[in-house]
């Protein structure tokens, strides 16, 4: 697999599954494009970087994007996880803008760059509760489940103009952002074993398949959710 000459744009590309991202697509030869609130110490030579926040109403790649993109990844999002009754509106509004608008923001302002490259492929980032019913999961589920709507469509959208629109769908992952999650080796061991496979996701697993899905290899895949979930999403660990 190479991605050698083709220009990618990652949304969130300094810490967890953003940042193995940009490791392992650098390594494969593109020229990388990202975009975030901080930057990364991690990140390889030759990286280019701009400060943006989604949420921010003036935020914009615009100046900042290549004539081409031939990719982009939309790897922003968020763990909250409350019990139904002390969820407020403004956390659903909150999750929604960040996980869906802050999609539609960074594509319509991509959208010439990966027309211009004839052939393009955009990947978001889901989340295994979109489809499976999990506590504690409701504006997080709520959200991600808009993230899987709003691909479809485009995927139906823009096939016409070579430009492929595909989820990755991760379980919990080793990430930052999950940390509270797994601060504790008891906590660690017992979220491994709630899935089929025994072990907690790592950023590069799901690294891998958005690098799959940015390549010419899966040229004939659009309009697909992809779980990355070490089994929890179809199979029943008993």
């Amino acid at each position: 697999m190479s991605l050698s000459g083709k220009n990618i744009l990652i949304i969130g590309g300094s810490s967890g599954i953003g940042l193995a991202l940009v490791k392992s697509l650098s390594a494969k030869g593109a020229q990388i494009y990202t975009a975030s609130r901080t930057a990364s110490d991690e990140w390889p030579v030759g990286v280019n970087y701009i400060e943006f926040d989604v949420l921010s109403d003036g935020a914009t790649l615009v100046d900042f994007l290549p004539e081409q993109i031939h990719g982009l990844v939309y790897a922003v999002g968020s763990i909250t996880l409350k019990p139904f009754s002390r969820l407020t509106e403004e956390d659903f509004i909150t999750e929604y803008r960040l996980n869906v608008l802050g999609a539609v923001k960074t594509i319509q302002q991509s959208y010439r760059s990966l027309r211009n490259a004839k052939s393009s492929s955009i990947v978001l980032i889901s989340s295994v509760a979109a489809r499976n019913g999990m506590s504690y999961h409701a504006s997080i589920a709520a959200a991600k489940s808009g993230v899987e709507g709003l691909a479809l469509s485009l995927a139906a959208e823009f096939a016409s103009q070579h430009i492929r629109v595909n989820v990755v769908a991760p379980s919990l992952t080793d990430t930052p952002l999950a940390s509270n999650l797994l601060n504790t080796p008891e906590k660690y061991e017992t979220s491994a074993k709630r899935h089929p496979l025994g072990r907690i996701g790592k950023p590069e697993d799901t690294a891998s398949a958005i690098s799959f899905l940015l390549d010419d290899e899966s040229s004939w895949i659009t309009g697909q959710v992809l779980g990355v979930d070490g089994g929890m999403g179809n199979l029943k660990n008993l």
